[in-house]
């Protein structure tokens, strides 16, 4: 069953631009994500995203993904977030953690 999205994406430019948010998310990566709006979101990635097919509000088929980001400081430990807010990947090196690739 195809899901529901605020916005959906099919021109190649586009699903590039997502491809490459995914490169940077890979399992159990600590990371600072910039958002679009300028805010910032930090945690641990529990699964890298993929790509999956939904529709938007007008009934258009296209492409996006959610990530599930955890972060032990706060209470709810997880969000949600979708990929197309994400302007910005900062992997967060520590030296008892490197960020896998």
């Amino acid at each position: 069953m195809t899901q529901l999205a605020d916005r959906v994406y099919t021109a190649p430019s586009d699903i590039g631009r997502l491809s490459l948010l995914i490169e940077g998310l890979p399992d159990e990566a600590q990371v600072d994500l910039v958002l679009i709006d300028g805010s910032r979101q930090v945690g641990v990635v529990t699964t890298r995203p993929s790509l999956q097919t939904f529709l938007d509000p007008a009934g258009n088929e296209g492409v996006n993904a959610v990530v599930r980001l955890d972060d032990p400081n706060i209470a709810n430990r997880t969000r949600y977030l979708w990929l197309d807010e994400i302007l910005e990947v900062r992997p967060i090196h520590t030296a008892d953690r490197p960020f896998a690739r």
